[in-house]
């Protein structure tokens, strides 16, 4: 497994998450401090990236002139579907 390269940056923190962080980190929950943030902001990335997707296919579903080429797109296809259906392809 090849790690991508890293990046020394400084951030403030509320002293009470650090305590917590310096916490769980005893307890295992990972073998750094730096590891543990790494993997809780790059499932914070994750998660605002799949947000954002929902709120762009949330707007794609209300927006008719999109909703309308989809149903164009549907239609096209129709034809080209039925050809193959049965055909085990």
């Amino acid at each position: 497994m090849t790690t991508r390269p890293k990046r020394k940056v400084t951030y403030s923190l509320p002293e009470g998450l650090v305590n917590d962080i310096a916490q769980v980190v005893s307890e295992g929950a990972a073998p750094s401090y730096s590891a543990f943030v790494e993997e809780a902001l790059t499932d914070a990335v994750k998660s605002a990236r799949e947000r954002a997707l929902g709120r762009a296919f949330a707007d794609a579903a209300s927006d008719p002139v999109f909703l309308d080429d989809i149903e164009t797109a549907m239609d096209d296809f129709r034809y080209a579907d039925s050809e193959t259906e049965g055909s085990g392809s």
